[in-house]
């Protein structure tokens, strides 16, 4: 089996050692940057199967870079978990919003960041299966084409750019409309159970989400004390 390829983008050369040889030591290939513009150069010319990305970096810094990251077609799915000093929870929703998959603070246990490094790629893993599975079943309904497999989604003709928990939580609510969705519920889908985040975050999602999707953004109703639907 070809070991993963694991991308460690940090500044810090004694954190970027430590965790560079606790993935070697957990069978991994590791490439390492320094700053963001290097971490993109390497995503270029590199298979990458999961990036591990600190957000305070010179120059570009981890927000952009993984912003960067999903609006490439050929990373938009890549595994992120971003590694970060702040732990307040505004830092931390930001961090999601714009794509990655979890996160750890600093200081952090090795063990603790690399399990859940496992946990997002096998879940992706999965989801890639899943997606495969389902690449000809196209949802359409207002005016709304979402194709799982191409990870696409086109309102009235014209493309739609999400992130991919965007494009997740919009797929979950359209593949049964009508139905109430609570936020944890969200969260367990696109996260996985043991993943530890607030609900606000699934509240600033669905505002990213109603806000390019434009009038269409109504067709996600709020469902008052409970969570949110698709409109049938």
């Amino acid at each position: 089996m070809t070991k993963p390829n694991i991308l460690v983008v940090e500044d810090d050369a004694d954190i970027q050692q430590l965790v560079s040889y606790n993935l070697i030591k957990a069978g991994m290939h590791v490439t390492c940057a320094d700053q963001g513009e290097e971490a993109l150069a390497v995503l270029e010319r590199e298979k990458i199967d999961g990036v591990i990305l600190d957000l305070m970096l010179p120059g570009q810094d981890g927000l952009e870079v993984c912003r960067r990251i999903r609006e490439q077609k050929e990373t938009s799915a890549l595994p992120v978990i971003i590694l970060t000093a702040k732990s307040e929870d505004d830092d931390v929703i930001t961090g999601l919003d714009t794509g990655a998959d979890d996160y750890v603070t600093k200081p952090f246990s090795p063990k603790v960041l690399i399990a859940r490094l496992l946990a997002v790629m096998r879940r992706k893993g999965e989801n890639r299966i899943d997606s495969d599975n389902a690449a000809d079943r196209e949802i359409s309904l207002h005016g709304l084409t979402i194709h799982p497999g191409r990870h696409e989604v086109h309102l009235l003709g014209r493309p739609v750019r999400l992130t991919g928990t965007e494009f997740t939580i919009l797929h979950i609510l359209a593949a049964r409309p009508g139905w109430v969705f609570t936020r944890q519920q969200i969260i367990d889908r696109v996260r996985g159970y043991e993943y530890l985040i607030t609900p606000r975050a699934v509240d600033v999602q669905i505002f990213g989400l109603r806000k390019k999707l434009g009038k269409a953004g109504q067709l996600l109703e709020t469902v008052r004390g409970l969570g949110y639907r698709m409109k049938e």
